[in-house]
Protein backbone atom coordinates (compact mmCIF):
# COMPACT_ATOMS: atom_id res chain seq x y z
CA UNK A 1 0.00 0.00 0.00
CA UNK A 2 1.10 3.05 -0.43
CA UNK A 3 0.77 6.14 -2.95
CA UNK A 4 2.78 6.01 -6.30
CA UNK A 5 3.73 8.70 -8.76
CA UNK A 6 4.71 7.91 -12.33
CA UNK A 7 7.81 9.79 -14.09
CA UNK A 8 6.74 12.66 -16.74
CA UNK A 9 7.93 9.54 -19.74
CA UNK A 10 5.16 7.31 -17.91
CA UNK A 11 1.74 5.71 -16.69
CA UNK A 12 0.76 3.80 -13.82
CA UNK A 13 -1.11 0.84 -14.63
CA UNK A 14 -3.60 -0.30 -11.83
CA UNK A 15 -5.64 -3.57 -11.14
CA UNK A 16 -7.16 -5.60 -8.94
CA UNK A 17 -10.40 -4.87 -6.25
CA UNK A 18 -12.75 -2.03 -7.37
CA UNK A 19 -11.55 -1.93 -10.84
CA UNK A 20 -13.08 -3.35 -13.57
CA UNK A 21 -10.26 -3.88 -16.06
CA UNK A 22 -7.34 -1.45 -16.17
CA UNK A 23 -6.71 2.18 -14.53
CA UNK A 24 -4.21 4.36 -16.71
CA UNK A 25 -3.16 7.38 -14.15
CA UNK A 26 -0.47 9.31 -13.23
CA UNK A 27 -0.60 8.85 -9.66
CA UNK A 28 -2.75 7.21 -7.46
CA UNK A 29 -3.21 5.40 -3.89
CA UNK A 30 -2.67 1.38 -4.62
CA UNK A 31 -4.08 -0.97 -1.95
CA UNK A 32 -2.90 -4.05 -1.14
CA UNK A 33 -5.66 -5.39 -2.78
CA UNK A 34 -4.45 -3.80 -6.39
CA UNK A 35 -0.94 -4.35 -8.53
CA UNK A 36 0.69 -1.39 -10.32
CA UNK A 37 3.34 -1.47 -12.89
CA UNK A 38 4.79 1.12 -15.35
CA UNK A 39 4.76 1.31 -18.83
CA UNK A 40 7.09 4.23 -20.77
CA UNK A 41 5.40 6.10 -23.80
CA UNK A 42 9.18 7.33 -24.60
CA UNK A 43 9.46 6.32 -28.84
CA UNK A 44 12.07 4.18 -29.81
CA UNK A 45 14.05 3.76 -33.14
CA UNK A 46 15.04 0.84 -35.04
CA UNK A 47 16.28 -0.36 -38.28
CA UNK A 48 15.08 -2.26 -40.69
CA UNK A 49 16.47 -4.03 -44.06
CA UNK A 50 13.40 -4.65 -46.33
CA UNK A 51 13.57 -7.16 -48.88
CA UNK A 52 11.20 -6.78 -51.81
CA UNK A 53 9.73 -7.06 -55.42
CA UNK A 54 8.64 -4.91 -58.04
CA UNK A 55 5.58 -5.69 -60.17
CA UNK A 56 8.11 -5.71 -62.84
CA UNK A 57 9.78 -8.65 -60.65
CA UNK A 58 12.78 -6.81 -59.73
CA UNK A 59 14.47 -6.94 -56.39
CA UNK A 60 15.61 -4.17 -54.46
CA UNK A 61 16.59 -3.82 -50.73
CA UNK A 62 14.94 -0.91 -49.39
CA UNK A 63 16.45 0.08 -45.88
CA UNK A 64 14.58 2.41 -43.25
CA UNK A 65 14.08 3.77 -39.93
CA UNK A 66 10.74 4.16 -37.89
CA UNK A 67 10.52 5.76 -34.82
CA UNK A 68 7.87 4.57 -32.85
CA UNK A 69 6.33 4.29 -29.12
CA UNK A 70 2.70 4.51 -27.67
CA UNK A 71 0.21 6.59 -28.58
CA UNK A 72 -0.73 9.43 -25.58
CA UNK A 73 -4.04 8.81 -25.15
CA UNK A 74 -6.07 6.80 -22.57
CA UNK A 75 -7.44 3.89 -25.48
CA UNK A 76 -4.43 3.23 -27.11
CA UNK A 77 -2.67 3.02 -23.34
CA UNK A 78 -5.12 0.57 -22.51
CA UNK A 79 -4.18 -1.67 -25.31
CA UNK A 80 -0.63 -0.79 -25.30
CA UNK A 81 -0.25 -1.88 -21.71
CA UNK A 82 -2.50 -5.56 -22.36
CA UNK A 83 -1.08 -6.45 -25.69
CA UNK A 84 2.24 -5.71 -26.08
CA UNK A 85 4.02 -4.90 -22.04
CA UNK A 86 5.87 -7.56 -20.05
CA UNK A 87 6.06 -8.66 -16.69
CA UNK A 88 9.28 -9.04 -14.25
CA UNK A 89 10.19 -12.01 -11.60
CA UNK A 90 8.60 -9.24 -8.98
CA UNK A 91 5.18 -10.12 -8.08
CA UNK A 92 4.61 -6.97 -6.19
CA UNK A 93 5.70 -4.84 -8.91
CA UNK A 94 5.16 -5.65 -12.20
CA UNK A 95 7.73 -2.97 -13.89
CA UNK A 96 7.16 -2.78 -17.85
CA UNK A 97 10.56 -3.97 -19.44
CA UNK A 98 8.39 -2.71 -22.30
CA UNK A 99 9.09 -5.69 -24.00
CA UNK A 100 10.76 -3.61 -27.06
CA UNK A 101 12.46 -6.86 -28.47
CA UNK A 102 9.05 -7.93 -28.93
CA UNK A 103 7.43 -4.96 -30.30
CA UNK A 104 10.04 -4.43 -32.59
CA UNK A 105 9.62 -8.02 -33.93
CA UNK A 106 5.91 -7.18 -34.27
CA UNK A 107 6.57 -3.85 -35.81
CA UNK A 108 8.83 -5.01 -38.35
CA UNK A 109 6.67 -8.02 -39.50
CA UNK A 110 3.71 -5.27 -39.89
CA UNK A 111 6.00 -3.14 -41.64
CA UNK A 112 7.17 -5.46 -43.96
CA UNK A 113 3.93 -7.26 -44.80
CA UNK A 114 2.23 -3.72 -45.99
CA UNK A 115 5.65 -2.22 -47.76
CA UNK A 116 5.56 -5.81 -49.85
CA UNK A 117 2.10 -5.25 -50.60
CA UNK A 118 2.46 -1.76 -51.79
CA UNK A 119 5.35 -2.26 -54.00
CA UNK A 120 4.37 -5.35 -55.63
CA UNK A 121 1.57 -3.01 -57.18
CA UNK A 122 4.47 -0.17 -58.29
CA UNK A 123 6.91 0.16 -60.97
CA UNK A 124 10.71 0.63 -59.90
CA UNK A 125 10.99 3.96 -62.14
CA UNK A 126 7.69 5.02 -59.78
CA UNK A 127 9.23 3.93 -56.28
CA UNK A 128 12.05 5.59 -57.25
CA UNK A 129 10.57 9.33 -58.30
CA UNK A 130 7.52 9.02 -56.27
CA UNK A 131 9.33 8.58 -53.17
CA UNK A 132 7.27 11.18 -50.97
CA UNK A 133 3.86 9.17 -52.52
CA UNK A 134 5.46 6.08 -51.77
CA UNK A 135 6.47 6.60 -48.03
CA UNK A 136 2.96 7.99 -47.49
CA UNK A 137 1.70 5.13 -48.61
CA UNK A 138 3.77 3.17 -46.31
CA UNK A 139 3.04 5.14 -43.22
CA UNK A 140 -0.94 5.02 -43.35
CA UNK A 141 -0.89 1.47 -44.11
CA UNK A 142 1.58 0.67 -41.51
CA UNK A 143 -0.46 2.80 -39.06
CA UNK A 144 -3.42 1.29 -39.70
CA UNK A 145 -2.40 -2.18 -38.82
CA UNK A 146 -0.55 -0.33 -35.40
CA UNK A 147 -3.98 1.27 -34.18
CA UNK A 148 -4.85 -1.47 -32.98
CA UNK A 149 -1.51 -2.31 -30.63
CA UNK A 150 -1.62 1.69 -29.27
CA UNK A 151 1.22 2.33 -31.05
CA UNK A 152 1.91 5.36 -33.04
CA UNK A 153 4.47 6.36 -35.81
CA UNK A 154 6.35 9.52 -34.69
CA UNK A 155 8.66 9.45 -38.30
CA UNK A 156 9.64 7.07 -41.09
CA UNK A 157 12.41 7.75 -42.87
CA UNK A 158 13.26 5.79 -45.55
CA UNK A 159 16.76 5.98 -47.16
CA UNK A 160 18.28 5.47 -50.76
CA UNK A 161 17.33 1.65 -52.70
CA UNK A 162 19.72 -0.69 -52.76
CA UNK A 163 20.62 -3.68 -55.01
CA UNK A 164 20.43 -7.21 -53.66
CA UNK A 165 23.17 -9.18 -53.95
CA UNK A 166 23.44 -10.70 -57.44
CA UNK A 167 21.55 -7.52 -58.43
CA UNK A 168 23.06 -4.57 -60.29
CA UNK A 169 20.07 -2.69 -61.68
CA UNK A 170 20.75 0.55 -59.14
CA UNK A 171 24.33 0.28 -60.03
CA UNK A 172 23.68 0.78 -63.17
CA UNK A 173 21.30 2.88 -63.33
CA UNK A 174 24.03 5.37 -61.20
CA UNK A 175 26.51 4.43 -64.09
CA UNK A 176 23.73 5.61 -66.77
CA UNK A 177 23.41 8.45 -65.12
CA UNK A 178 27.11 9.35 -64.63
CA UNK A 179 27.98 8.71 -68.37
CA UNK A 180 24.47 10.99 -69.34
CA UNK A 181 26.25 13.71 -66.92
CA UNK A 182 29.41 13.63 -68.05
CA UNK A 183 28.43 13.34 -71.94
CA UNK A 184 26.06 15.97 -71.32
CA UNK A 185 29.24 17.91 -69.08
CA UNK A 186 30.65 17.71 -72.64
CA UNK A 187 27.83 18.71 -74.85
CA UNK A 188 27.50 21.69 -72.55
CA UNK A 189 31.68 22.70 -73.11
CA UNK A 190 31.34 22.28 -76.86
CA UNK A 191 27.92 24.45 -76.96
CA UNK A 192 29.47 27.35 -74.35
CA UNK A 193 32.82 26.98 -76.93
CA UNK A 194 30.05 27.76 -79.73
CA UNK A 195 28.35 30.45 -78.35
CA UNK A 196 31.82 31.90 -77.34
CA UNK A 197 32.75 31.48 -80.79
CA UNK A 198 29.38 33.17 -82.48
CA UNK A 199 29.78 35.95 -79.64
CA UNK A 200 32.85 36.83 -80.46
CA UNK A 201 31.92 36.91 -83.88
CA UNK A 202 28.89 38.96 -83.24
CA UNK A 203 30.78 41.87 -81.31
CA UNK A 204 33.21 42.06 -84.39
CA UNK A 205 30.53 42.66 -86.78
CA UNK A 206 28.71 45.01 -84.53
CA UNK A 207 32.18 46.95 -83.70
CA UNK A 208 32.32 47.52 -87.81
CA UNK A 209 28.53 48.12 -88.08
CA UNK A 210 28.73 50.65 -85.82
CA UNK A 211 32.13 52.27 -87.40
CA UNK A 212 30.51 52.12 -90.80
CA UNK A 213 27.56 53.84 -89.17
CA UNK A 214 29.00 56.35 -87.27
CA UNK A 215 30.91 57.35 -90.56
CA UNK A 216 27.80 57.95 -92.83
CA UNK A 217 26.90 59.53 -90.04
CA UNK A 218 29.45 62.09 -89.62
CA UNK A 219 29.29 62.63 -93.20
CA UNK A 220 25.39 63.77 -93.71
CA UNK A 221 26.32 65.57 -90.62
CA UNK A 222 28.63 67.41 -92.43
CA UNK A 223 26.79 67.34 -95.51
CA UNK A 224 24.09 69.12 -94.07
CA UNK A 225 26.40 71.65 -91.96
CA UNK A 226 27.18 73.06 -95.55
CA UNK A 227 23.78 73.25 -97.00
CA UNK A 228 23.05 74.76 -93.90
CA UNK A 229 25.55 77.23 -94.50
CA UNK A 230 24.82 78.10 -97.87
CA UNK A 231 21.15 78.54 -96.96
CA UNK A 232 22.38 81.45 -94.53
CA UNK A 233 24.31 83.34 -97.50
CA UNK A 234 21.06 83.58 -99.63
CA UNK A 235 19.21 84.41 -96.67
CA UNK A 236 21.85 87.43 -95.69
CA UNK A 237 21.83 87.93 -99.45
CA UNK A 238 18.26 88.36 -99.91
CA UNK A 239 17.93 90.50 -96.80
CA UNK A 240 20.73 93.16 -97.79
CA UNK A 241 18.47 93.33 -101.05
CA UNK A 242 15.44 93.76 -98.70
CA UNK A 243 17.17 96.21 -96.92
CA UNK A 244 18.46 98.31 -100.01
CA UNK A 245 15.01 98.22 -101.45
CA UNK A 246 13.10 99.44 -98.18
CA UNK A 247 15.47 102.51 -97.93
CA UNK A 248 14.97 103.05 -101.59
CA UNK A 249 10.93 102.82 -100.86
CA UNK A 250 11.52 104.80 -97.49
CA UNK A 251 12.73 107.92 -99.62
CA UNK A 252 10.06 108.15 -102.17
CA UNK A 253 7.62 107.90 -99.96
CA UNK A 254 9.07 110.60 -97.88
CA UNK A 255 9.61 112.31 -101.10
CA UNK A 256 5.42 111.65 -102.07
CA UNK A 257 4.59 112.83 -98.58
CA UNK A 258 6.04 115.85 -98.58
CA UNK A 259 4.59 116.55 -102.11
CA UNK A 260 1.16 115.13 -100.51
CA UNK A 261 1.42 117.79 -97.24
CA UNK A 262 2.78 120.84 -99.28
CA UNK A 263 -1.08 119.91 -101.58
CA UNK A 264 -2.96 119.58 -98.51
CA UNK A 265 -1.63 123.08 -97.45
CA UNK A 266 -2.77 124.97 -100.46
CA UNK A 267 -6.19 123.20 -100.18
CA UNK A 268 -6.50 124.01 -96.62
CA UNK A 269 -5.56 127.61 -97.35
CA UNK A 270 -8.23 128.14 -100.10
CA UNK A 271 -10.75 126.08 -97.60
CA UNK A 272 -9.81 128.56 -95.12
CA UNK A 273 -10.65 131.80 -97.45
CA UNK A 274 -14.04 130.18 -98.47
CA UNK A 275 -15.15 129.79 -95.37
CA UNK A 276 -14.32 133.34 -94.27
CA UNK A 277 -16.06 134.96 -97.55
CA UNK A 278 -18.85 132.19 -96.75
CA UNK A 279 -19.19 133.45 -92.91
CA UNK A 280 -19.42 137.16 -93.83
CA UNK A 281 -22.28 136.46 -95.89
CA UNK A 282 -23.27 134.05 -93.55
CA UNK A 283 -23.63 137.18 -90.79
CA UNK A 284 -25.24 139.38 -92.81
CA UNK A 285 -27.71 137.08 -93.67
CA UNK A 286 -28.16 135.93 -90.12
CA UNK A 287 -28.84 139.53 -89.05
CA UNK A 288 -31.29 140.11 -91.25
CA UNK A 289 -32.88 136.76 -90.74
CA UNK A 290 -32.61 137.52 -86.52
CA UNK A 291 -34.72 140.89 -87.18
CA UNK A 292 -37.33 138.96 -88.91
CA UNK A 293 -37.56 135.96 -86.54
CA UNK A 294 -37.69 138.72 -83.58
CA UNK A 295 -40.41 140.55 -85.51
CA UNK A 296 -42.46 137.22 -86.40
CA UNK A 297 -41.82 136.24 -82.35
CA UNK A 298 -43.30 139.73 -81.03
CA UNK A 299 -46.97 139.02 -83.18
CA UNK A 300 -46.36 135.11 -82.20
CA UNK A 301 -46.33 136.53 -78.62
CA UNK A 302 -49.13 139.08 -78.92
CA UNK A 303 -51.64 136.70 -80.53
CA UNK A 304 -50.77 133.82 -77.75
CA UNK A 305 -51.14 136.20 -74.85
CA UNK A 306 -54.69 136.76 -76.46
CA UNK A 307 -55.34 133.60 -77.27
CA UNK A 308 -54.60 132.46 -73.53
CA UNK A 309 -56.67 134.72 -72.34
CA UNK A 310 -59.26 133.55 -74.47
CA UNK A 311 -58.72 130.45 -73.00
CA UNK A 312 -58.54 131.35 -69.24
CA UNK A 313 -61.85 132.47 -69.19
CA UNK A 314 -63.51 129.82 -71.13
CA UNK A 315 -61.51 127.17 -68.64
CA UNK A 316 -62.24 129.49 -65.98
CA UNK A 317 -65.91 129.14 -67.02
CA UNK A 318 -66.59 125.49 -67.63
CA UNK A 319 -64.62 124.83 -64.11
CA UNK A 320 -67.36 126.90 -62.35
CA UNK A 321 -69.94 125.45 -64.42
CA UNK A 322 -69.09 121.71 -63.81
CA UNK A 323 -68.16 123.08 -59.94
CA UNK A 324 -71.80 123.47 -59.97
CA UNK A 325 -73.44 120.46 -61.31
CA UNK A 326 -70.88 118.14 -59.36
CA UNK A 327 -71.98 119.81 -56.45
CA UNK A 328 -75.67 119.38 -57.41
CA UNK A 329 -75.07 115.99 -57.75
CA UNK A 330 -73.31 115.50 -54.96
CA UNK A 331 -76.10 116.82 -53.08
CA UNK A 332 -78.58 115.40 -54.91
CA UNK A 333 -76.19 111.83 -54.04
CA UNK A 334 -75.88 112.71 -50.78
CA UNK A 335 -79.85 113.64 -49.82
CA UNK A 336 -80.91 109.92 -51.90
CA UNK A 337 -78.53 107.92 -49.29
CA UNK A 338 -79.82 109.96 -46.36
CA UNK A 339 -83.41 108.85 -47.86
CA UNK A 340 -82.64 105.33 -48.57
CA UNK A 341 -80.82 104.75 -44.89
CA UNK A 342 -83.30 105.94 -43.47
CA UNK A 343 -86.10 103.41 -44.67
CA UNK A 344 -83.62 100.89 -44.17
CA UNK A 345 -82.79 101.69 -40.68
CA UNK A 346 -87.03 101.86 -40.44
CA UNK A 347 -87.30 98.69 -42.31
CA UNK A 348 -84.88 97.21 -40.43
CA UNK A 349 -86.69 98.23 -37.07
CA UNK A 350 -89.68 96.94 -38.30
CA UNK A 351 -88.49 93.45 -39.20
CA UNK A 352 -86.59 93.85 -35.90
CA UNK A 353 -89.73 93.98 -33.95
CA UNK A 354 -91.83 92.08 -36.13
CA UNK A 355 -89.23 89.32 -35.93
CA UNK A 356 -89.29 89.84 -32.01
CA UNK A 357 -93.26 89.53 -31.62
CA UNK A 358 -93.06 86.36 -33.80
CA UNK A 359 -90.47 85.10 -31.58
CA UNK A 360 -92.72 85.98 -28.55
CA UNK A 361 -95.90 84.30 -30.08
CA UNK A 362 -93.52 81.23 -31.01
CA UNK A 363 -92.09 81.32 -27.49
CA UNK A 364 -95.89 81.73 -26.31
CA UNK A 365 -97.47 78.93 -28.22
CA UNK A 366 -94.06 76.82 -27.30
CA UNK A 367 -94.71 77.43 -23.70
CA UNK A 368 -98.78 76.85 -24.06
CA UNK A 369 -97.73 73.37 -25.78
CA UNK A 370 -95.17 72.87 -22.94
CA UNK A 371 -98.40 73.51 -20.54
CA UNK A 372 -100.64 70.74 -22.85
CA UNK A 373 -98.09 68.12 -22.84
CA UNK A 374 -98.20 68.44 -18.53
CA UNK A 375 -101.81 68.53 -19.28
CA UNK A 376 -101.63 65.30 -21.25
CA UNK A 377 -98.82 63.71 -19.03
CA UNK A 378 -101.28 64.11 -15.85
CA UNK A 379 -104.35 63.33 -17.46
CA UNK A 380 -102.38 60.00 -18.90
CA UNK A 381 -101.95 59.05 -15.52
CA UNK A 382 -105.57 59.80 -14.86
CA UNK A 383 -106.41 57.70 -17.32
CA UNK A 384 -104.23 54.78 -16.82
CA UNK A 385 -101.19 55.14 -19.42
CA UNK A 386 -100.88 56.61 -23.05
CA UNK A 387 -103.25 53.81 -24.54
CA UNK A 388 -106.00 55.65 -22.47
CA UNK A 389 -104.99 58.29 -23.29
CA UNK A 390 -104.51 57.68 -26.73
CA UNK A 391 -108.67 56.54 -26.67
CA UNK A 392 -109.54 59.27 -25.02
CA UNK A 393 -108.17 61.72 -28.00
CA UNK A 394 -109.85 59.53 -30.09
CA UNK A 395 -113.37 59.70 -28.70
CA UNK A 396 -112.95 63.10 -28.34
CA UNK A 397 -112.02 63.95 -31.58
CA UNK A 398 -114.14 61.30 -33.50
CA UNK A 399 -111.60 59.78 -34.94
CA UNK A 400 -113.15 56.44 -34.81
CA UNK A 401 -116.46 57.78 -36.86
CA UNK A 402 -114.19 59.26 -39.53
CA UNK A 403 -112.16 55.97 -39.71
CA UNK A 404 -115.38 54.24 -40.51
CA UNK A 405 -116.98 56.70 -43.18
CA UNK A 406 -113.16 56.73 -44.88
CA UNK A 407 -113.42 52.57 -44.79
CA UNK A 408 -117.11 53.11 -46.02
CA UNK A 409 -116.23 55.02 -48.85
CA UNK A 410 -113.03 52.86 -50.07
CA UNK A 411 -115.26 49.99 -50.35
CA UNK A 412 -118.31 51.89 -51.48
CA UNK A 413 -119.56 50.19 -55.52
CA UNK A 414 -117.28 47.00 -54.53
CA UNK A 415 -119.45 43.34 -55.47
CA UNK A 416 -117.13 40.83 -54.20
CA UNK A 417 -118.44 37.73 -54.18
CA UNK A 418 -117.80 35.10 -51.11
CA UNK A 419 -118.58 31.27 -51.11
CA UNK A 420 -118.59 29.76 -47.52
CA UNK A 421 -118.27 25.84 -47.60
CA UNK A 422 -118.62 23.47 -44.75
CA UNK A 423 -116.95 20.27 -45.46
CA UNK A 424 -116.30 18.73 -42.42
CA UNK A 425 -116.62 15.44 -41.23
CA UNK A 426 -120.18 16.26 -39.58
CA UNK A 427 -121.27 18.29 -42.41
CA UNK A 428 -123.65 15.70 -43.11
CA UNK A 429 -124.77 15.95 -39.72
CA UNK A 430 -124.29 12.05 -39.06
CA UNK A 431 -122.48 10.84 -36.27
CA UNK A 432 -121.15 7.41 -35.14
CA UNK A 433 -117.83 5.30 -35.50
CA UNK A 434 -114.68 6.10 -37.70
CA UNK A 435 -115.19 5.38 -41.19
CA UNK A 436 -112.90 4.21 -43.44
CA UNK A 437 -113.62 6.28 -46.28
CA UNK A 438 -113.27 9.59 -44.79
CA UNK A 439 -109.99 10.36 -46.26
CA UNK A 440 -111.45 9.78 -50.26
CA UNK A 441 -115.09 11.48 -49.16
CA UNK A 442 -112.86 14.33 -48.04
CA UNK A 443 -110.50 14.87 -51.01
CA UNK A 444 -114.11 14.43 -53.23
CA UNK A 445 -116.01 17.02 -50.82
CA UNK A 446 -112.94 19.84 -51.46
CA UNK A 447 -113.13 19.65 -55.32
CA UNK A 448 -116.77 20.78 -55.76
CA UNK A 449 -116.19 23.88 -53.61
CA UNK A 450 -112.79 24.72 -55.05
CA UNK A 451 -113.94 24.77 -58.69
CA UNK A 452 -117.00 26.47 -57.98
CA UNK A 453 -115.12 29.30 -56.09
CA UNK A 454 -112.46 29.80 -59.02
CA UNK A 455 -115.49 29.95 -61.65
CA UNK A 456 -117.40 32.57 -59.61
CA UNK A 457 -113.83 34.20 -59.08
CA UNK A 458 -111.99 34.06 -62.36
CA UNK A 459 -115.02 32.85 -64.66
CA UNK A 460 -112.80 29.63 -65.51
CA UNK A 461 -114.67 26.69 -65.82
CA UNK A 462 -113.41 23.12 -64.97
CA UNK A 463 -113.23 20.94 -68.06
CA UNK A 464 -116.17 18.60 -69.28
CA UNK A 465 -114.60 15.19 -68.34
CA UNK A 466 -114.07 16.32 -64.70
CA UNK A 467 -117.64 17.92 -64.93
CA UNK A 468 -119.59 14.80 -65.96
CA UNK A 469 -117.74 11.80 -63.49
CA UNK A 470 -120.09 8.73 -63.06
CA UNK A 471 -121.79 8.95 -59.87
CA UNK A 472 -121.78 5.28 -58.30
CA UNK A 473 -124.80 5.34 -56.34
CA UNK A 474 -127.61 7.33 -55.01
CA UNK A 475 -126.32 9.82 -52.80
CA UNK A 476 -123.16 10.28 -54.88
CA UNK A 477 -124.21 13.54 -56.29
CA UNK A 478 -125.06 15.59 -53.06
CA UNK A 479 -122.10 14.44 -50.36
CA UNK A 480 -119.71 17.13 -51.88
CA UNK A 481 -121.88 20.43 -51.55
CA UNK A 482 -123.48 19.26 -47.79
CA UNK A 483 -123.40 22.46 -45.96
CA UNK A 484 -123.13 25.22 -48.52
CA UNK A 485 -123.68 28.34 -47.58
CA UNK A 486 -123.49 31.27 -49.81
CA UNK A 487 -123.22 35.19 -48.92
CA UNK A 488 -123.10 37.63 -51.69
CA UNK A 489 -122.28 41.55 -50.61
CA UNK A 490 -122.38 40.44 -46.72
CA UNK A 491 -125.91 39.38 -46.48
Amino acid sequence: MGYNISDANSYLVITGGGIPDIKIVKKAWVWPWQKHSRISISPFDFEIQLQAMTIEKLQFSLPAVFTIGPADDVDSLCRYAKILTGKAANSTKTVTTTGRNHVQDIVKGIIEGETRVIVSSMTMEEIFKEREVFKTAVIRNVQKELDQFGLRIYNANVKELQDTPGSEYFTFLSRKAHEGASNQAKVDVANAMMMGNIGEAEKRGKTRQEISKIDAATAVLETQRKSEKAQADAQLATTQINLDMGIKLANIEATRKAESKDAELQRDVEIQRAQTELEARRATDLVHAKIERESAQQEADAKFYGDSKSADGLFYAQKQKAEASYLATVKGADALVYQQKQEAEASFYRATKEAEAAFVAKQREADGITEMAKAYQHLSSVLGGPQGLLQYIMLQNNTHEKLAKANAQAINGLQPKITVWNTGENAGGSSGGADAMAPVRNLMQSLPPLLSTINEQTGIAPPGWLAKMAGGGGQGDGVMVKGEKKMVNGD
